[in-house]
């Protein structure tokens, strides 16, 4: 089933979410449905909290990303990549590094409003897959910026607090459009109660 996307300005994307257990009520349909919801979008990832949920769950699916990342490599030293689709469960950033490097980033709960975003190239990752199996894994190139991206979902941080000043000041009336509910997409989304 398709779900609602929340939209900028819902408190549930400025929470740090709660791991959950083996147990979480229809766990299973949770991720079948978000799996849906994120390729309805057009998405390459999603957070559990972009569904009103709170818990530390996310998944991607880089694939439909790799002709940007060729695009990438044409401009930049080119990038390992080779592209995952997985579940991201009770996930720890245990390390970031490398350099840095900017890419223009989206987000379904911030739509029509794209910026570049500054992030470490490497990633170390802990998390446990949708059958509770634990993995630590080792992430780069355009996997670990959406990694990132998805992860900062669960700490309650988006990505338009990671653009640079101006761009931030730029975006401000966007922003309280959609708080407002005042904008559109291609995909249903769910907008904070009007105070």
């Amino acid at each position: 089933m398709i779900l609602p996307v929340y939209a900028y300005g819902q408190p549930i994307l400025k929470k740090v979410a709660d791991e959950i257990t083996p147990d979480y009520p229809e766990l299973k349909k949770l991720i079948d449905d978000m799996w849906e919801t994120m390729y309805a979008a057009d998405g390459v990832g999603i957070a559990a909290p972009q569904v009103g949920h709170s818990i530390r769950l996310f998944l991607i699916d880089s694939h439909p990303k790799e002709d940007d990342e060729k695009e990438e490599e044409k401009e930049k030293e080119p990038l390992k990549y080779v592209p995952i689709k997985q579940v991201f469960i009770n996930p720890q950033m245990l390390e970031e590094s490398g350099k840095f490097w900017s890419f223009e980033e989206g987000c379904l709960s911030i739509p029509d409003i794209r910026g570049d975003v500054d992030r470490q190239e490497n990633i170390r990752i802990r998390y446990l897959d949708e059958n509770f199996v634990a993995h630590e894994g080792l992430f780069d190139s355009l996997n670990a910026r959406v990694i990132q991206h998805e992860y900062d979902h669960l700490e309650g941080v988006l990505f338009t607090e990671r653009l640079k000043p101006l761009k931030k000041q730029l975006i401000k009336r966007k922003l309280e459009k959609i708080r407002n509910g005042e904008c559109k997409a291609e995909y249903k989304l769910k907008f904070a109660a009007k105070r």
